[in-house]
């Protein structure tokens, strides 16, 4: 696979991002499953602070930054929209 990035993101409730990709693509991320099994994210589950995430030119982060997520991987384990 190429080098992929996220273009763009939108909230879509609960734990559920819609995601633009460097390719084209759109998929649907739904974090649930990952911050329930990822010890590091379990301050997302606060589906307020999961909602204020920001794009940091690569993929998308929460919390100035401290967390994100590889691009890569947002793309093969979301949905295709």
């Amino acid at each position: 696979m190429n080098l992929i990035w996220v273009n763009s993101a939108k909230y879509l409730g609960d734990y559920r991002l819609s995601l633009s990709f460097s390719n084209g693509e759109q998929r649907v991320f739904d974090a649930k499953d990952f911050i329930a099994s990822h010890p590091l994210f379990v301050s997302l589950q606060d589906k307020k602070l999961f909602s204020q995430f920001q794009l940091d030119g690569w993929t998308v982060s929460w919390q100035d930054g401290r967390l994100d997520i590889a691009p890569e991987y947002l793309y093969e384990i979301g949905t295709p929209a």
